[in-house]
């Protein structure tokens, strides 16, 4: 059926897939973009737990399509899947915005979210294939510009939700008394929650969008969506939609059923792995095993991946200058959340110029295998994170790198990405048998949502205490006697309330009155000076934490490279292995073969 659309229909129909796709990754990246502080500084969630949570709820996300992607080829429509998908992201960024100071709301809105990304993900990425099935001229360059729209959306939301976030919180902070009751639920945090609706609208525009344009998809989709809509499959969706929420929500409650979940999930795919390659024809086998070697390094890359969201994001809240300048010159301030918009940006920049690189090398025929380019992505992103670890060399006050830091740290991960994980359903597609696709496209989700979890537990090593009173045992402390003696309630702060009551955002009234201490802007001179040289040292302190990570995730990215350089030879001799084996079955079936990377 889909052969038979013009071709000007394709580029239309693109289109809107390409439009509702942006938006959906605007609100899902306006998202992750704060969630982590959501926790830390308006729940009160500890270093730890907000990253075993967040990384709990990334997994989920990352294996939902792996169900999502059979519910729309087989049962529902992918089309008809993707616009449900939309749908229940709406609703679950809007749960966001409900000013429900609860951590069990927040893991149902959180589960809402899974299910919604499951049923939209997958389903997005197949009606793109669909739309240019047979025409193999174009899909490559269609799925190089579809990838744009993620990076589009992403760099936006991420740009824009941290900006709005601040503007509400010190715009109406303490002044919405003339709404009944709205100082209870909101407090000083409403910026959060105008945030989170932000990206709930992001979602309806893009459903407005294509509903406006859905004739454009009227003949794209899989069986079932050309098919009259029936109401029980409908309801069958949306009851095991509820049951996932559900099992979601106490996965992310309780953190031993998540690391039962995720420990079990990455041993069901090693087992199943194993199965396949001890039963397949003795032909399968070496682009199962090069397959099998090229998943565990994908789930490595995503452990790095994940500090983006977690360790990283952390660092930059509390030991990165947000001011950025150029030969002394000032140009501009940047907020702590929207450091993580430089992935997108230099995928931007990097994208053209791998590309370039890569046709430069194919002229020549000397094409980098799949396996090479995973080792030099792991290069780049061992110095990522060794330009992280030197962050303390390059501070610009007591314990706060330069914010240049994070844009070269950022660049390298970037480039890391683009050779690694870009990658991934490249491998399953050239050295996967047809009829073990469906499986292994699967597999590499559960996979890299493994590594999502695991990306969590290590961000952890670098859990910062929360009480200001664990720092106050060290060296660099030094002015502790001064601090009891003129302000003695800082002492016993939380390191998060100390920084928010001196920067006289987020409930600083609320902080100060709590902790028995006057606003620090009524401070005398003297004492605001002291609480500064206080808050340095205090600085001083917390950066190892993250600096040694960053080094040690360096040394990791270097061990990760080695061993991608020494299984080269293997991965050459069983992919000569896999394309004979391929040549002889195509020949025996009469098809034309693809010349393997070799």
């Amino acid at each position: 059926m889909n052969s038979t659309v013009p071709a000007v229909s394709k580029t239309r129909s693109f289109s809107t897939v390409f439009l509702i796709e942006m938006w959906e990754r605007f609100g899902y990246y306006g998202m992750q973009a704060l969630i982590i502080y959501y926790m830390v500084q308006r729940l009160g969630f500890q270093d730890t737990p907000a990253n075993l949570t967040w990384s709990a709820a990334a997994a989920l996300i990352y294996v939902s399509p792996a169900i999502g992607g059979w519910v729309g080829d087989k049962f529902f429509g992918t089309r008809h899947t993707m616009l449900l998908g939309a749908f229940v992201l709406a609703i679950g960024y809007g749960l966001m915005v409900v000013p429900a100071h609860s951590t069990n709301f927040l893991f149902v809105a959180l589960g809402v979210i899974v299910v919604g990304n499951g049923l939209f993900k997958a389903n997005a990425g197949n009606l793109v294939r669909k739309i240019y099935e047979g025409d193999n001229s174009r899909i490559d360059g269609a799925f190089t510009i579809y990838y744009m729209a993620v990076n589009i959306g992403s760099t936006f939301s991420m740009l824009l939700t941290p900006v709005i976030k601040n503007y509400f919180n010190a715009a109406y902070a303490g002044q919405m008394a003339w709404l009944p009751g709205a100082q209870n639920l909101f407090g000083d945090g409403l910026g959060w929650h105008i945030a989170f609706a932000v990206c709930c609208v992001g979602l309806l525009v893009g459903l407005g969008n294509y509903l406006v344009m859905r004739r454009t998809l009227a003949f794209i989709g899989s069986e079932p969506d050309h098919k009259p809509m029936k109401l029980w499959k409908l309801a069958t969706v949306i009851a095991g939609g509820i049951v996932v929420v559900f099992i979601s929500t106490i996965i992310l409650r309780y953190g031993t059923v998540a690391k039962i979940f995720v420990y079990a999930a990455g041993a069901f795919v090693l087992v199943i792995f194993g199965y396949l390659i001890a039963k397949c024809a003795r032909g399968e086998k070496p682009g199962l095993i090069i397959a099998l070697i090229l998943v565990v390094e994908t789930v490595f890359f995503f452990i790095f991946y994940q500090q983006m969201s977690t360790s990283l994001n952390l660092f930059a809240l509390r030991n990165v200058n947000p001011s950025f300048d150029l030969f002394g010159t000032h140009l501009w301030n940047w907020d702590p959340a929207q450091f993580q918009a430089f992935n997108p940006i230099w995928i931007f920049i990097l994208s053209p110029i791998l590309a370039l690189t890569y046709n430069h090398f194919a002229k020549r025929d000397k094409d980098l295998s799949i396996a090479a380019k995973f080792a030099f992505g792991f290069l780049a992103v061992a110095i990522g994170f060794f330009i992280y670890g030197a962050a303390g060399r390059f501070t610009t006050s007591p314990g706060m790198t330069t914010s240049w830091t994070m844009v070269w740290g950022y660049g390298f991960g970037s480039l890391g990405e683009l050779l690694t994980s870009g990658l991934g359903l490249a491998f399953v597609a050239r050295y996967v048998p047809a009829r073990m696709g469906g499986f292994m496209m699967g597999a590499y989700f559960v996979a890299s949502g493994v590594a999502q979890y695991l990306g969590g537990i290590v961000a952890s090593f670098a859990s910062v205490p929360d009480k200001i009173g664990a720092f106050l045992h060290s060296t660099a402390v030094t002015v502790t006697p001064a601090i009891r003696q003129e302000i003695p309630g800082v002492l016993a702060m939380q390191l998060g309330d100390f920084r928010d009551w001196m920067s006289g955002a987020n409930g600083a009234a609320k902080i100060a009155a709590s902790s028995h201490v006057p606003l620090y802007s009524a401070l005398p001179a003297q004492t605001r000076q002291l609480v500064q040289q206080f808050n340095g040292q205090l600085n001083v302190v917390t950066m190892p934490y993250y600096t040694n990570l960053f080094f040690w995730l360096g040394v990791a990215g270097v061990a990760c490279t080695i061993i991608a350089l020494a299984v080269l030879p293997i991965m050459r001799k069983l992919d000569v292995q896999h394309a004979a084996h391929a040549k002889l079955a195509a020949a025996a079936e009469g098809v034309p073969t693809i010349q393997s990377e070799q």
